[in-house]
């Protein structure tokens, strides 16, 4: 049995923040985050609009996308950081609030590559054939939080939800392989500190990000027996431009064959992979039978790649 994603949906907070307006708040500009990051603007969600808000909001989009009912889901899988309180987790909120009564529901904390983590997760349960339907969120509401007084990390996050559901699919359709890994050793270079703010080293997160991502990438190819020439399109992780053109590059694809929704949603952490795989869908730039590249990073340090044939 392949298990692939056969439904998604996504939610962005109305509120949008401009460069410009972060220009009236702190010592920066629009050109300076533009040129370094590739950012123009990002959502963020209102005081009265927490995490599983967010996601309640993508998950009934995805589950109406899949064309199946909230009584049919066996497991929800939440990927945050951000969560409304350590305990109830936001898959038991969202079980509740879906009407998801028979779903096993557990969060995921893996920062950014969180999605990924539960696509991989997922995944297991459904080929193993203990579930048929799994429903992956990566969700944030980092503008809780992000510190506001420090420019090199407040221009870069922004809210958002993406979510996917999972189940059979017909053969050579789903995910084909996966990597994911970690390590430890880098996590005082991305880190939220004792205020609950985001702390970052920018130039070593760079540096692993641009080496990972790429090799990643190339990795999961190889599991899955295919080469660079066979990939239609390439959704990575958009938090810079600058390292999302690393991996476009390693894997030799055209400027047209990679998402990019950055400068409008900024980086949103374990939401930016399924939001971008949704508004590319949305365009008409995924087709079926189209062989896709998820890659990502994030803190902890993780990362997390997948190699996908898309359709049912």
């Amino acid at each position: 049995m392949n298990a692939g994603i056969i439904g998604v949906g996504k939610y962005n907070p109305e509120k949008v923040l401009t460069n410009f307006d972060l220009e009236k708040i702190m010592d920066t500009s629009d050109e300076w985050i533009r040129t370094r990051t590739g950012i123009e603007e990002r959502r963020i969600a209102s005081d009265d609009y927490d995490t599983s808000d967010l996601a309640y909001e993508a998950a009934v989009k995805a589950i109406e996308n899949a064309g199946i009912t909230p009584e049919e889901i066996d497991m929800i899988l939440v990927a945050t950081v951000t969560p409304d309180t350590p305990f109830p987790s936001v898959s038991c909120m969202l079980q509740e609030r879906l009407g998801a009564k028979k779903a096993a529901a557990m969060d995921i904390s893996a920062a950014c590559s969180g999605f990924m983590y539960g696509v991989a997760t997922a995944k297991q349960f459904i080929e193993s054939n203990a579930y048929k339907y799994v429903l992956i969120v990566g969700v944030e509401k980092l503008s809780k939080i992000t510190n506001w007084e420090d420019r090199n990390t407040a221009v870069l996050f922004g809210d958002g939800a993406g979510a996917a559901v999972m189940g059979p699919v017909s053969e050579g359709k789903g995910i084909l392989s996966f990597e994911l890994g970690a390590d430890g050793t880098g996590g005082k270079y991305l880190y939220e500190d004792e205020n609950k703010h985001i702390v970052m080293n920018g130039r070593e997160v760079f540096k692993f990000a641009v080496r990972q991502m790429g090799e990643s990438s190339l990795n999961v190819l190889e599991k899955a027996g295919l080469t660079k020439e066979d990939v239609n399109f390439l959704i990575p992780h958009q938090a810079n431009i600058r390292i999302m053109e690393s991996s476009r590059q390693r894997l030799e694809l055209p400027i047209e064959k990679m998402s990019k929704t950055v400068h409008k949603y900024g980086n949103t952490s374990s939401a930016s992979i399924p939001m971008s795989l949704v508004d590319e869908l949305e365009a008409g730039n995924i087709k079926d039978g189209d062989v896709l590249v998820l890659v990502g990073f994030g803190g902890g340090l993780t990362w997390g790649a997948i190699a996908m044939r898309w359709g049912r």
